[in-house]
């Protein structure tokens, strides 16, 4: 598909997302560089990292590659990194911080940042950091990742800029449903991580029935229902022909039957969530910032 023809999803600042983009979690950096480059190639534009994947370095190197070898512009990519969690809470750390991720990705801006969790007792003043970057133009939006409405509704009451985005885990196991309510109510756009649910429904006889009647994968079944539901989808894959494969999902559209078979297999199960964090008071938890690479 052609990067001008992209849906796209208009943000509460005005600037404009691609309803599909590509994930490079649990990617090393060569395979980070490699997806990205092998991605912007085949039409896609947005590109989510994370420091705390880190790959940082590995998405600017296939962006810069991009660029230099297909003639690819840096101001038609959309590029989403996040304030990692080590790094949260004094505000002069975290721009200090934020300035090594711009340099690992070979860039001046992002045009998407996100609070990677809400660690309790740092996220607003993180999140005022973060104002700052995005008035001093280092990101053309701000938004968090993995808020709960408790967490949200004190961010906003103490910041002065509303998020741009809440990206959340959704696939047809877990819809967050009272957390995407909350969002759109308030302007905030809703953005999946973890679509295709970490491969557990590719075998879903129900998602496979409905893939077969429309001559599809269950992965593109899966992301057209993400879709369908509003969702900026982050589907992540290190090979090639699985971008090619998860870019066709414009072409065909779910009946309201099929949605609805496809919502009902909602279990509401998180794959990680508050308790697997010490900073949520949680003794036992993974550690104080970082999760096991098993889970993360």
């Amino acid at each position: 598909m052609n990067q001008n023809m992209q849906p796209q999803i208009e943000l509460n600042n005005g600037v404009k997302i691609p309803q599909l983009g590509l994930g490079v979690w649990k990617s090393t950096i060569e395979d980070a560089a490699n997806a990205v480059y092998a991605a912007l190639r085949n039409g896609y534009v947005l590109i989510d990292t994370a420091k705390q994947y880190g790959n940082e370095a590995g998405v600017g190197k296939g962006i810069q590659a991009a660029i230099k070898e297909d003639g690819i512009n840096r101001d038609d990519i959309f590029l989403t990194t996040k304030i990692f969690n080590g790094d949260q809470g004094d505000y002069d750390h975290v721009r200090q911080a934020f300035e090594g991720q711009l340099k690992a990705l070979q860039t001046d801006h992002v045009d998407l940042l996100l609070e990677h969790w809400p660690v309790d007792g740092k996220y607003n003043e993180t999140w005022r950091a973060m104002e700052a970057i995005l008035k001093d133009g280092q990101a053309r939006a701000i938004g968090v990742s993995n808020f709960n409405n408790e967490r949200l509704t004190d961010l906003m009451d103490h910041g002065t800029i509303i998020p741009a985005v809440n990206q959340i885990e959704f696939n047809p196991h877990i819809h967050q449903q009272k957390i995407v309510d909350f969002d759109r109510s308030h302007g905030i756009k809703l953005e999946a991580w973890s679509p295709l649910g970490s491969g557990t429904l590719l075998k879903d006889p129900v998602v496979n029935k409905i893939a077969e009647a429309h001559n599809k994968s269950a992965a593109q079944v899966e992301l057209r229902w993400g879709l369908q539901h509003g969702m900026i989808e982050l589907a992540k894959t290190i090979h090639e022909q699985r971008m090619k494969e998860n870019m066709e999902i414009f072409d065909f559209e779910l009946s309201a039957d099929e949605m609805k078979e496809i919502d009902e297999l909602d279990q509401e199960k998180h794959s990680l969530w508050y308790h697997d964090f010490q900073w949520n008071g949680n003794p036992d938890g993974i550690g104080d910032y970082v999760a096991t690479p098993d889970k993360w």
